[in-house]
């Protein structure tokens, strides 16, 4: 899997053309931070069965808590475009 690493300064520049180029190459992107901290991006085809997604939500606590105030609440319709 080709890396390709790049500062945040350029992320910022243009975020939206660096992760659909990300997508397009199916690159992972590294972004090094001001701080020297790294992270990594990169892309998970949806048309696999990757648990990953559903074990780091299972995992995350404010996601969790997120859930539980969402299943206490009413119920409202979701309506495509409508913003």
């Amino acid at each position: 899997m080709p890396i390709k690493t790049i500062l945040m300064s350029q992320l910022e520049i243009n975020l939206r053309q660096t992760l659909n180029d990300c997508a397009a190459s199916g690159d992972t992107l590294v972004v090094e931070m001001p701080d020297r901290k790294l992270f990594a991006i990169q892309l998970l085809d949806p048309g696999e069965d990757d648990a990953l997604m559903d074990e780091l939500l299972a995992s995350h606590p404010k996601f969790q808590a997120l859930v539980t105030r969402s299943k206490a609440g009413p119920r409202v319709p979701f309506v495509a475009g409508n913003s």
